[in-house]
């Protein structure tokens, strides 16, 4: 079994930045994986970026330049770097791994609970 658990969030204004943190706990043997994804008011839940075990990033087109994903394997902690963020990122944000790569798709075996991401304009 994995846990993870995010922290970070907070309200902030438009153009301000925010660092999201997940910490993985349990089998992290399970993590080779990892991903953001966030779900906004009445919306799906969308992958915002994901890293893989050699380190290759990939990022949903409308945070490209905005967002970094980082990983510090000592603390086996993942990172979202999130700058000039705008309402329309606003939503909770989870983290999520797994063994196998899903890239961006909702299928990631372990969850955490979420952290809520409040821009306002």
């Amino acid at each position: 079994q994995v846990q993870l658990e995010e922290s970070g969030g907070a309200s902030v204004q438009a153009g301000g930045s925010l660092r999201l943190s997940c910490a993985a706990s349990g089998d992290t043997s399970n993590t080779a994986c990892m991903a953001w994804f966030r779900q906004g008011p009445g919306k799906e839940r969308e992958g915002v970026a994901r890293l893989d075990n050699d380190g290759g990033a990939i990022y949903v087109d409308s945070v490209k330049g905005r967002f970094t994903i980082s990983q510090d394997n000592a603390k086996k902690t993942l990172y979202l770097q999130m700058n000039s963020l705008k309402p329309e990122d606003t939503g909770m944000y989870f983290c999520a791994a797994d063994r196998v790569d899903w890239w961006l798709l909702p299928r990631y075996n372990y969850w955490g609970q979420g952290t809520q991401v409040t821009v306002s304009s």
